[in-house]
């Protein structure tokens, strides 16, 4: 288990110490300074590496203030929201506890639309943020929704995003499934994904993205239907987030640099 050095680094080893886990713990050293510093759900490597050494079943990475959270499973394959939103919907479907269905952003993986498609479930796309998933959910009357970072909502639990309670769902489906995490993860198969941040000059609004519709739009040709295109502002940071989807990865990366390429252009003529 890996804290971040964060807000759960007393508690979370021990809630699974004490449901009967042989726990070893990193990022469980907090000096004010060093939260998710090489650790936690943002930078896994070090959790691979501990699970490896320790022979593991599995890893567990929260990040520093506890809502998010990554695994590793025994071959250290990382998992991430996407994949651990299906093993808990996948796990509520078979013991009749799943309510509705998924809510994930524009960014969620088309591998787990698809797979949850596969098994009946619906599946609606929120703007990026917890924020707009809970929207959504409440909207809808579901419980189960999140993003590829690792942030999980599973209101049936909490009212919150809580990584140790996602955690714990996604325990309780390998139990309730009688598969560790290598086996779960069969069931979806994520496309490649490719991602990429252009630093701007200023604030962006609507109308600078639709500026490069018409790139965008032989992006989404040059795909086919099995592939995606998402352009948008972050809202934390002064970049724009372009993020190509689809089946063959070096088609995905040359087209996400050509597309980010094109940004960059548009955004650095802004004051």
């Amino acid at each position: 288990m890996d804290c971040a050095n964060g807000a759960a680094y007393q508690v979370a080893p021990k809630v699974f110490s004490e449901l009967g886990a042989e726990v070893k713990s990193i990022g469980i050293s907090p000096d004010g300074y060093n939260i998710n510093d090489a650790v936690g759900s943002t930078q896994p490597d070090a959790l691979v590496a501990l699970v490896k050494e320790c022979g593991a079943d599995l890893g567990i990475a929260l990040d520093g203030d506890g809502d998010r959270l990554i695994m590793v499973d025994r071959a250290g394959e990382i998992l991430d929201g996407d994949e651990l939103l299906y093993f808990i919907a996948l796990s509520k479907l078979k013991t009749g506890t799943l309510q509705g269905g998924v809510v994930g952003t524009q960014m969620t993986n088309l591998g787990l639309e698809e797979a949850l498609s596969d098994l009946g479930v619906p599946f609606f796309r929120a703007p990026v943020g917890d924020r707009h998933v809970m929207e959504e959910l409440t909207k809808r009357k579901w419980l189960l929704g999140g993003e590829a970072s690792g942030h999980i909502l599973c209101l049936d639990q909490t009212s919150t995003g809580d990584a140790i309670v996602a955690a714990l769902q996604v325990l309780s489906a390998c139990s309730s499934l009688q598969q560790p995490l290598e086996e779960l993860r069969k069931g979806i198969v994520k496309y490649p994904q490719q991602i990429v941040n252009v630093p701007t000059n200023g604030r962006i609004e609507e109308q600078n993205l639709d500026r490069l519709s018409t790139i965008v739009s032989q992006t989404e040709q040059a795909l086919g239907n099995k592939g995606r295109v998402v352009l948008r502002a972050s809202g934390t940071e002064p970049v724009v987030r372009v993020m190509v989807e689809g089946e063959n990865s070096s088609i995905v990366a040359r087209l996400a640099e050509t597309l980010a390429s094109e940004a960059q252009k548009e955004f650095s003529k802004m004051v």
